[in-house]
Formats: structure tokens, C-alpha cells, sequence
């Protein structure tokens, strides 16, 4: 039963991945369709993530004061309404509103998830449990983008996204049968209150990982997001061909999520799997638009995709670890908030500065230099003895 409920965690999770996912992919599509600029189709995801991202930290806060099964069910439910309704709306307004609303719904599914997912781990697999969790949402990617351009020729991506839409009620209704009702959870002694996140940022971890954690979705966002439509457009590629570079990228990195948590957790290197990591992808979106030919673009795609998200277990693992799980989901609020916020600044400004320059070149570049700073975040971040000592206080209360 407990690999039917990991399973099912997993792929919950991948269904409302295909949204985001389905977005990025048919987004040459939507823009014809409704007439907009690489502005305002950049909007669209940034009014998802800018909600996404400030529901974080509340999130995290209601999954470690009550039931985190309750706030995924809820999250899933009112994802997947959303998605059904972007499949019907025709005004560019209605669907930013429709993307915000996504966006609070969405947060609700992604702190209580990996605390559901890490409940069914031992404390010493926690990176790989949170690795596993992200993973279901590129492997869903590779499902959409091997086989979404050629569905939606004759299907269109409206009837898409109604079918995503009916694909996460259903794996919703099935997880909600496999695990029973929803049981309340037990009162605590020391119940968390919203205001302990005041404490926790005064470690400096907190801080260093948020850092590395808005470079993380900066670069993963803006480089998912962006990257067909770069293949279109400025590379001249095909619909299809993109969708399959795509897929390929999100072939590579669904394994690779699990694989650095496995790592890290036994290594008990988190720092280095982060640091190693952040290392390619500076190295690899500084070449992207330099490279010539599709071949050799391939190589640098797949380079940046296995790693682009290879970290995120430990990431999320290395703050908690320091400081505790009494405060994970407020932890991992805090860290996904800032995730959120560079995934919201990135994916508007590539599209922001494909307008304004006519290339997605200054775009990759910035992304890059992002990363070097993450990179500097990440050799401070190596835990002092105070950070030591308030770890093992923390595993002994």
C-alpha cells in the first residue's frame, strides 16, 4: 500500500505539471489564437507563479498546523477546475485571472505534497523522497511533449487541456480512495504559529538556500518555458520538432531528480551535488545561443536539463536538516516563496527582452550570471559550528 500511495503522490503531482507544461508548449498556439506579444504571453505564466509564490509561505505554515492531505486534495481540486476553465475562455483578461487563481491553487498541492511524500520515507531518505516528488512533474512532460503536437493538429489545445483537466480529477478521486478519509490532525503542545518564520530567518541557511532556490526555478522556468518557442523562433524549428527537444529535455531530467536526492542523501554531500550543479548550468545557458546547429544545440539542451532540477531534493533537504522538522513546511514555504519569485521575474523578463532586443540571447545570458551568484550563495552555505550545534540540539528535542 505504501508504493501505491508514493505512486499516486507522484503522479498527482504530474497531472497539474501538465498544465504549466501544456502552457509553454502550445504557446506559439495561444498567442496566434488571441493575438498577443511575447509580453503577454509571458504574463500569463508570471501571474501563476506571483500568486503561486506568495501562497507559499502560507501554505507551508497550514500543512505543519493542520492535515496536509486536506490542503492537497484542495489544491488538486480547484487546479484541475481551473485548467477545464482555460480550456473554454477566449479573453486574454479572463485568462490571466484564471492563471492567478491556478497559481494559489497550485501552492496548496506543492508543501503538503512533500510532506505527505516524506512521511512514507525514512528521516535519512528525505532528499531522495523530494526528489521522487518533482520528478512525476517532468515525466508528465515527456508524456506532453513527445505526443502533444501531434494531438493537438486534429484535437486543438483547448480540448487538451479539458483532457488534462479530467486526467487529475480522476488520479485526485483515486488517491483520495486509496488513502481513506481525512483524519484531523492531533493538537500539538506547541502548535506552529505563523510568526516562528520570523525566527527561522534569522539562520543565515535560510537565507543562503533562498537565494540558490530563486536561481533554481529562474532558471528552470525560464528555460522550460521559453525553450520551444526559442526553437521556433529564432531557431526556425518546427512545432514538433520543439515539442521533442522538449520531451528528450524532460526525459533526462526526471531522473536526474531522483538521482541527486539518492546522492546527496548518500553522499551526505548536499552542498556539492548543489554546487556541481549550478556549475553546468552556468557553463551550458552561456552557450545555448552561441552553438551552431541543432546537433550540437541538442547536446547543450540535454546537458542543461540534467541538471536543471537535479538539485531540488537536496535544496529543500539542507535547510531542514540544519534546523529541524518541527517547521519543514514552513521551511520549505519560505524556500519555494523564493523559488516562485525568480521563476515570476525570469519568465516575464525573457519574454520581456525577446521584444525589446529581438533575441532570447541577453535572456539565456542573465540566467547564467544568475547562477553564479547562486554559486557564491552555495560555498557560504557550508554549515558553521553554531548551525552545527543547533542541528544537533534539533535531533535530540
Amino acid at each position: 500500500m505504501r508504493r501505491a500511495i508514493v505512486t499516486l503522490l507522484v503522479v498527482c503531482q504530474s497531472t497539474q505539471a501538465l498544465i504549466f507544461g501544456g502552457i509553454a508548449l502550445f504557446l506559439p498556439l495561444i498567442r496566434a489564437d488571441l493575438g498577443l506579444t511575447f509580453t503577454q504571453a509571458g504574463t500569463l505564466a508570471a501571474a501563476s507563479n506571483l500568486s503561486y509564490a506568495l501562497m507559499q509561505v502560507p501554505s507551508g505554515f497550514l500543512a505543519d498546523r493542520f492535515s496536509p492531505r486536506t490542503l492537497f486534495l484542495t489544491g488538486l481540486l480547484g487546479t484541475n477546475l481551473l485548467a477545464a476553465a482555460f480550456a473554454v475562455l477566449t479573453s486574454y483578461q479572463l485568462l490571466l485571472v484564471n492563471q492567478a487563481c491556478a497559481g494559489v491553487f497550485r501552492a496548496l498541492v506543492f508543501a503538503p505534497g512533500l510532506l505527505l511524500i516524506s512521511e512514507e520515507f525514512p528521516s535519512d531518505r528525505r532528499a531522495t523522497a523530494m526528489g521522487l516528488y518533482v520528478a512525476g512533474g517532468f515525466s508528465s512532460n515527456i508524456l506532453l511533449s513527445s505526443t502533444g503536437p501531434l494531438l493537438v493538429e486534429p484535437l486543438g489545445w483547448r480540448l487538451l487541456f479539458g483532457l488534462f483537466a479530467a486526467t487529475g480529477l480522476l488520479t485526485l478521486a483515486l488517491y483520495r480512495w486509496a488513502t481513506g478519509p481525512v483524519a484531523p490532525k492531533p493538537p500539538a503542545d506547541d502548535p506552529v504559529r505563523l510568526a516562528d518564520l520570523a525566527g527561522l530567518l534569522r539562520h543565515r541557511i535560510v537565507w543562503l538556500t533562498g537565494v540558490i532556490q530563486f536561481t533554481r526555478l529562474a532558471v528552470a522556468q525560464g528555460f522550460t518555458f521559453w525553450l520551444p518557442t526559442w526553437l521556433v523562433v529564432d531557431r526556425g524549428q518546427s512545432l514538433t520538432t520543439a515539442g521533442l527537444v522538449a520531451a528528450l529535455g524532460a526525459a533526462v531530467t526526471a531522473p536526474a531528480n531522483y538521482l541527486g536526492g539518492y546522492l546527496s542523501d548518500r553522499l551526505g554531500r548536499p552542498l556539492l551535488v548543489i554546487g556541481g550543479s549550478l556549475t553546468i548550468l552556468t557553463a551550458g545557458l552561456a552557450l545555448l545561443t552561441y552553438v551552431p546547429g541543432i546537433p550540437a544545440v541538442l547536446v547543450v539542451i540535454a546537458l542543461i536539463s540534467l541538471v536543471v532540477q537535479v538539485y531540488f531534493g537536496p535544496l529543500f533537504a539542507l535547510p531542514i536538516a540544519v534546523l529541524g522538522t518541527r517547521r519543514a513546511g514552513l521551511l520549505s514555504g519560505f524556500g519555494n516563496f523564493c523559488a516562485n519569485l525568480g521563476g515570476f521575474a525570469f519568465v516575464y523578463a525573457l519574454g520581456a527582452v525577446k521584444d525589446t532586443t529581438g533575441s532570447f540571447r541577453a535572456g539565456f545570458l542573465s540566467l547564467s550570471a544568475l547562477c553564479v551568484v547562486a554559486l557564491v550563495a552555495a560555498v557560504l552555505a557550508r554549515p558553521r559550528r553554531d548551525l552545527s550545534a543547533y542541528n544537533r540540539e534539533s535531533a535530540t528535542a
